[in-house]
């Protein structure tokens, strides 16, 4: 592409990019969960052996965070992401639910769009590569400009895992010229399915307009209620801990803190302890003048130490500071520093009980941090439990780092570097996005056993607020076209007058009926065999039951079965034994004879011989009859 415009360029490089993407999704189109997997595993095991060396490219190439933190990133967004999605199925069938005859089964979604911050741009690159292929997809990643180098590099580590065992490398691909308009064609692709955008709201909001599918991660403004019963010491730590990592890069690192005014003295002197610096008024006004610029947070500031961050504005601190800390006498444009601001610096808010933290907290969360998070620290249940119902935040930090905390490093919430604010946010979900995200799940339903007498109800119901009697093709008594000539389904029919048994049938004809994976040989279905039987003579059990007993199915139990990558196997094996059961004259599943269960059935009268449905293996879940 040399000797084109660099805009013309840009642009060939993305659809160049989402082609080679699309043969890559089409080449593991087959692959089972064990393949996937393996794809997966060697791509965090390359992101941890590469931490420290993307970790330095990031800090080099951008001048944002630490070192030290961006390899513990690193370390999460490859291992911590593996480790969290492991042992989730995300290839074929996921769930079968005997019970209710529901089937799921997950299909990739194709081409991912990932739009990748400069903030926390490797541990970002290696957390989105992994989660996509998680689903067999492909990812193609657009970096910020200011972190491109660092970004190529990640992928490129990406790209040699999946080479190493197997895999097309092209499942992850990095643009290598971006600009803003790449950008949008990258979302705007035909090929492209889905959009993981992750960055400040301008971006987010174009990737809602673009027409694709999009989850979008909108900004954070965090606000830390410290009620009067918390343990001021704990507070201390977790609140120094939080801004320590990574310069507070991360958009769920605390901003502000509401300080419950008994224990306000005690946490300023604790943080004071920790090398917090509590700022002057002259030096917060040189703060508030450098930090917030026409309303935004200045650029030049995110994920600076603090004593650089202080020297920008004027004012010298110890290069062992922890944090700034700032007193606001509010919430809003008439105050600066309560806007989200990425370094080491809080905002400090004084009240006077629960009730005036909460108005406060939420006025912070409304100023630029709807949906995102927050953290309370609080040993009263009431006090938590007020502000776990009524704070506009999804993701609430308790009595520990935020930052750590809403990602999934320091809590058991899903580990993940895109937070979904939801829809009060203009984002479309809540949740810490994940593999399960990228991932359709098409549903398979047999009718309910109850359905007939479900519609017969609901016909009758509707019938008599009509007065017009039962409907044309319902195919119950009334039916205007049965009365034309029209077969009358015996499934519909009013029960019969009481008549003969029918004849004995030879014993040949008690046979299973053919299934699907019986005729096909795919195990992986283990579609349940059903025996239909017909009444014999009366039974007379005279031998013991030496075949393996059926386990009985207790009444109005939901037994739901979560395929596990070993299903396959086992399903074969059990095949294979039924086969040869079956070849021996066995009847599977009983512990009773041919000739004992036929009897049973013909001295049982009306109505079956074990008492009320249970769902034996004489239902048929595909139509909700028994096949007694």
């Amino acid at each position: 592409m040399k000797g084109l415009d660099p805009d013309l360029r840009a642009l060939q490089e993305v659809r160049d990019h989402v082609a080679r993407a699309k043969a890559a999704v089409k080449a593991i189109a087959h692959y089972d969960q064990e393949q996937t997997d393996r794809l997966c595993k060697a791509m965090a095991e390359a992101g941890a052996r590469a931490a420290l060396d993307l970790g330095r490219l990031a800090v080099d190439e951008t001048g944002i965070g630490r070192l030290h933190y961006k390899v513990l990133k690193n370390l999460f967004g490859s291992e911590g992401t593996w480790e969290s999605v492991a042992g989730e199925r995300t290839v074929g069938f996921i769930s079968r639910d005997e019970a209710t005859g529901v089937h799921e089964v997950a299909t990739p979604v194709g081409v991912v769009a990932g739009i990748i911050p400069t903030t926390n741009p490797t541990s970002t690159a290696l957390f989105k590569s992994i989660i996509a292929v998680k689903g067999r997809n492909a990812i193609v990643i657009s970096p910020h400009p200011r972190s491109r180098r660092c970004i190529l590099e990640t992928a490129e580590v990406m790209r040699r895992a999946i080479e190493r065992v197997g895999g097309p490398p092209d499942l992850v691909q990095c643009l290598a010229n971006p600009t803003i308009e790449s950008t949008g064609a990258l979302m705007k692709h035909r090929d492209v399915s889905v959009i993981l955008a992750t960055g400040g709201g301008g971006l987010v909001r174009a990737a809602y307009s673009s027409g694709k599918p999009a989850y979008g991660v909108g900004p954070g403004n965090v606000p830390a209620y410290v009620d009067r019963s918390a343990d001021v010491r704990a507070v201390a730590e977790a609140i120094v801990s939080s801004q320590s990592f990574d310069n507070a890069t991360l958009c769920c690192s605390e901003q502000a803190l509401v300080l419950d005014e008994p224990v306000a003295a005690a946490v300023l002197a604790e943080l004071q302890a920790r090398g917090a610096h509590l700022c002057s008024d002259a030096e917060r006004a040189l703060l508030e003048t450098y930090c917030n610029q026409g309303g935004h947070m200045n650029p030049d500031i995110v994920g600076l130490d603090p004593w650089r961050v202080a020297e920008g504005a004027g004012f010298s601190v110890p290069r062992s500071t922890t944090v700034l800390l700032a007193h606001q006498d509010g919430v809003g444009p008439e105050h600066p520093l309560s806007i989200e601001i990425l370094c080491p610096l809080l905002s400090v808010h004084v009240v006077d009980g629960w009730h005036m933290g909460c108005e406060v907290a939420t006025s912070i969360l409304h100023n630029g941090g709807l949906g995102h998070t927050m953290a309370v620290h609080a040993r009263e249940e009431s006090v938590l439990d007020a502000f776990f119902l009524e704070k506009p935040a999804n993701r609430i930090i308790v009595n520990g780092p935020s930052s750590a905390g809403a990602v999934g490093f320091s809590t058991h919430l899903t580990a993940s570097f895109s937070l979904g604010c939801g829809p009060q946010a203009g984002n479309i979900t809540s949740d810490n996005i994940t593999a399960r995200h990228l991932i359709n799940v098409k549903r398979a339903a047999y009718p309910r056993r109850d359905w007939r007498e479900i519609e017969r109800k609901a016909h009758e119901r509707a019938a008599a607020l009509t007065g017009a009697g039962m409907p044309r093709g319902s195919g119950l008594p009334g039916d205007p076209a049965l009365g034309r000539g029209g077969h009358v389904s015996t499934e519909r029919a009013t029960a019969p007058a009481p008549q003969a048994r029918p004849s004995r049938l030879p014993v040949s004809e008690l046979r299973p009926a053919a299934t699907a994976s019986a005729s096909t040989g795919n195990s992986a279905s283990a579609v349940q065999t059903i025996v239909t039987l017909r009444p014999a003579k009366a039974p007379t059990f005279t031998r013991p039951g030496t075949r393996p007993v059926a386990r009985a199915v207790r009444a109005g139990a939901r037994s739901v079965t979560k395929l596990s990558p070993q299903s396959s196997q086992r399903s074969s094996q059990q095949s294979s034994q039924q086969s040869s059961q079956q070849a021996a004259g066995t009847e599977v599943g009983s512990a009773l004879s041919v000739g004992e269960i036929r009897s049973m059935f013909e001295n049982a009268g009306a109505g079956c011989p074990m008492g009320p449905c249970q769902g034996c293996s004489l239902h048929n879940v595909r139509t909700g009859q028994c096949e007694a």
